[in-house]
């Protein structure tokens, strides 16, 4: 092996050694050794709504909102309430580990829609007598159908299984009356 060639090795070797330690300071520069995951919020904290525009943002804090609500009511956070929701498995899941009956998760699941609507209302994005309609709505739902308006706000309004009883006409409507 020429000389030459050895020297380009070690340099190559030094260039790749220097490369890495300027990464592991730079690292440690940006707070690394210190790393810690970002605290859940306290779903019962109020959360203010940003100027929602459209349907569709409306829809987004509506169920952050109801999430919120629901979880401050069976005392765990937002995140772990939303998992819970998500399948029939993990319903079961999270009221064993809880202790949450059928009734009771209906329960803070109404109080979470109802206190979504206040929200929404507090925060211009819907008006009175649409606010008064879901709450009407909203206290008598059956538990999979609430739990289907946390992960799926806009059922209140369209398709199907609508609660309100809007069909795509009655959303279009609706989305002209929206902020």
């Amino acid at each position: 092996m020429s000389a030459d060639r050895a020297n380009r090795g070690r340099l190559l070797f030094l260039g790749s050694i220097a490369a890495s330690l300027v990464l592991v300071v730079a690292y440690l520069a940006a707070g690394g050794a210190s790393y810690a995951p970002a605290k859940t919020q306290d779903p019962c904290q109020h959360r203010a709504w940003s100027n929602p525009e459209g349907l569709q943002q409306i829809l987004q804090q509506f169920t952050l909102s109801a999430l919120d609500g629901a979880a401050c009511k069976l005392g765990v956070s937002r995140e772990t309430l939303a998992r819970a929701l998500a399948t029939q498995e993990s319903r079961e899941e999270f009221a064993k580990r809880y202790h949450v009956d059928d009734a009771e998760l209906a329960r803070a699941i109404r109080a979470g829609l109802l206190r979504a609507v206040s929200d929404a209302e507090e925060a211009g994005a819907i008006i009175g007598p649409l606010g008064f309609a879901a709450r009407q709505a909203i206290r008598s739902i059956p538990l999979d159908q609430a739990i289907e308006l946390v992960h799926n706000a806009g059922s209140i309004f369209s398709g199907g299984g609508s609660i309100l009883g809007l069909g795509e006409e009655g959303l279009g409507l609706l989305e002209k009356f929206l902020p």
